[in-house]
This record gives structure tokens, C-alpha cells and sequence, in this order.
């Protein structure tokens, strides 16, 4: 058998990212040539010692500066992006390869970039990528719940669903979607979020309302909307409500269809962060949510600014006359709370009214 080297210019290298060994760190595997043989087999490109793994599993090839994936009649297959692998598979940037039970991501970076990576920050990068992995494949994520209060009497009238983690680096949502966003896995990290949060939050009051997250990328007609069908399925009395971003609702025809199939779900509909971007309330309304949640930076130091009140009042009279429910976030002190009161909210949320807790911490009537 021939070798040749990888087609690839100097500033480009195509590579491997993964866990060979659930107790090692993630390693970078660099395809300086082809055909790269992946097997258990000591003398391949990539070695995995798994008895899962046979001895010659798959091979890496390249036609131009494309790759491909074939499988060599392994025993419990070559899987790209979940599908089994039959003949010979286009694999890119991004897609997630399994031999046997064994996952890796296919990355393609600067090879300077990925040089200094790896000689300078390898032990970082490799030990935050190790506890991502964990943080996914345990599902080690410890949902809290902030409680949603209805102005007119203080009641609890819902939770919005968070997470934490106590893994080193990915404490927070925000931490944990930079490490998912750069492999491709923020839909993933978002629906096992979205999972855990209602699984544990189902032992809370069951007329209590569940709101829970979505991330951007997630397409709202197909991934989203199957897991949507699943949690109903798993939950059929549990009032829910998907929060969207309001900069995410670009395509009123597609939220439209999105907003028929959560109705027939019986599942509720809020718009998030509304106006931290542009503030398009015509083109909200057009497909109406049932609470639109203004964004923390229309709330923050309200009391101290006339001219804000004005205007977040003159948005609330809008959106109420249209039946849509005022939800005011991130209210920290008493004088922005007595406002927002004042100016006509539904409902609020903030640490004012109570950070976020642990299941087994929320009160139970």
C-alpha cells in the first residue's frame, strides 16, 4: 500500500480531537497522511486499545483536500454524526466520528494556531476539553430554579430553569457554551440542559410552570421541536414554556409553523431579552408569544432615569394591549421592583425576588 502525504497547505492541518482513554486527557491526533488507519492494532496511525475496537476498524482517505471515512468490515461499526458508515463516507470540520464506543471530533485549524495550542496550553486545553466531555457524557450538571413572580400578589407563578456545574472552568451556562460552541455541541449541551432541568424540576408543585432555555443555533422546526415532543411525552402535565431569544426570530413564517406545534403541545411561548438587540416588537407580535420578558438593561437603575421609564412603560402598555404578558428580568432592588409595579408589568424576575436554588430548596405548599 502506498502513503502519501495529506494534501494540505502550510497554514492548514487536518487532525483528530478526543478521549482514547476515558482516564487520559483529550488528544490531538494529527492525519499527516493517508490512508490513516484507526484499529487496535499497535502499528496503525491511531491505536485504540479497546476490546470493542477490531484490530483494523477504519481508514481515513483523500481525494483533493477532501476526506473520507471507510469502514474495514469492523465488528461494531464506524459511525459519522450517528449513522453507521456502509462504503466510503465524506467526513469535514466539526463531524463527530465513533469507532465502536470510542468519539472523535474532526477539527482543521491553523497549524501555527494549533503548534502554540499544543506547546503551550495543552494541559488546559486538554483538561477543559476532559471536563467537557464528562460534563456531556455523565451529564453532570446540577439544575437551579429562579423563581417568576406574578406582581399583583407576589406569587410564584413559574421557575426558570439554569445550570451549574462543579467542574473546574465550567461553572456556569456561559462557560459551558464556549467549550460546546467551539465542538460543535452547543444543540447537544442545550437539550441535555433543557432534559435535566425538567427531570428534576418535575418534583416541584406539578401546576408550576417549568420556562427552559434554547440556544441559538438550535433550528427551531426540527431539533428543537422533536426534543419539545419528547419532553411532552416524558411530562404530559407539567405546564411548560420555551423561552426564545428575540434576536433568533428572524423568520416569521418558520415561527409561525414553530408556534402552531408547541400550541397543540400545550406548551407556552416567551420571547427573551427583549431589548437588548433591536427591540422589533412589530415583528414579535406578528407571531405572539404569551410572555415577552424585557431584557435586564431596561430594568437595571429604572428608578433612577425618567426618561427610561417612559419609554419601558409605552413598550408594556404595547405589549399588553396585544394580550402578550410583561415580564420584567433581572429586578435587584426594591425601587426598581416599585416601577416596574407602577408601570404596569405582569411579572418579574430577578434576585430581588429570589436567586436561583436547588430543587430541594424551593418551598413545597
Amino acid at each position: 500500500m502506498t502513503t502519501q502525504l495529506l494534501p494540505a497547505t502550510e497554514q492548514e492541518l487536518w487532525f483528530l480531537e478526543g478521549l482514547i482513554d476515558q482516564r487520559d486527557r483529550v488528544q490531538h491526533i494529527p492525519i499527516n497522511s493517508v490512508p490513516f488507519r484507526i484499529g487496535r492494532s499497535a502499528e496503525l496511525g491511531l491505536c485504540l486499545p479497546s476490546p470493542a475496537v477490531s484490530k483494523a476498524h477504519a481508514e481515513i482517505v483523500s481525494v483533493g483536500d477532501k476526506l473520507f471515512l471507510r469502514d474495514l468490515d469492523s465488528t461494531n461499526g464506524t459511525f459519522v454524526n450517528g449513522h453507521r458508515v456502509e462504503g466510503t463516507t465524506p467526513i469535514g470540520e466539526g463531524d463527530l466520528i465513533q469507532f465502536a464506543t470510542i468519539d472523535f471530533r474532526v477539527k482543521r485549524e491553523a497549524a501555527r494556531s494549533f503548534n502554540n495550542t499544543v506547546s503551550e496550553s495543552s494541559c488546559d486545553l486538554s483538561g477543559m476539553l476532559a471536563r467537557f466531555h464528562k460534563l456531556m457524557s455523565s451529564r453532570a450538571v446540577i439544575p437551579v430554579y429562579q423563581p417568576i413572580i406574578a406582581f399583583a400578589d407576589e406569587s410564584v407563578i413559574g421557575y426558570e430553569i439554569l445550570s451549574r456545574s462543579r467542574l473546574d472552568g465550567l461553572e456556569t451556562p456561559r462557560e459551558m457554551f464556549l467549550v460546546a460552541e467551539r465542538l460543535h455541541l452547543a444543540a447537544e449541551l442545550s437539550t441535555m440542559l433543557r432534559w435535566e432541568g425538567v427531570q428534576t424540576g418535575d418534583q416541584i408543585i406539578p401546576s408550576t410552570n417549568l420556562f427552559i432555555n434554547t440556544h441559538p443555533c438550535e433550528s427551531i422546526t426540527s431539533g428543537l421541536l422533536c426534543n419539545l415532543r419528547e419532553l411532552r411525552e416524558r411530562y404530559p402535565h407539567r405546564p411548560l414554556t420555551i423561552e426564545i431569544h428575540e434576536g433568533a426570530v428572524t423568520d416569521l413564517d418558520e415561527m409561525r409553523t414553530f408556534r402552531e406545534a408547541i400550541t397543540d403541545l400545550d406548551i407556552g411561548l416567551a420571547y427573551d431579552d427583549f431589548g437588548a438587540g433591536q427591540a422589533r416588537l412589530l415583528d414579535l407580535v406578528a407571531v405572539p408569544p404569551d410572555y415577552l420578558k424585557f431584557d435586564i438593561k431596561l430594568i437595571r437603575d429604572i428608578h433612577l432615569h425618567p426618561q427610561q421609564q417612559q419609554m419601558v412603560e409605552l413598550l408594556v402598555t404595547m405589549v399588553r394591549d396585544f394580550g402578550i404578558a410583561a415580564l420584567a428580568e433581572g429586578i435587584e432592588r426594591p425601587e426598581e421592583a416599585d416601577i416596574c409595579r407602577e408601570i404596569g408589568f405582569d411579572f418579574a424576575q430577578g434576585y430581588f425576588f429570589g436567586r436561583p436554588m436547588l430543587v430541594d430548596s424551593i418551598p413545597v405548599e
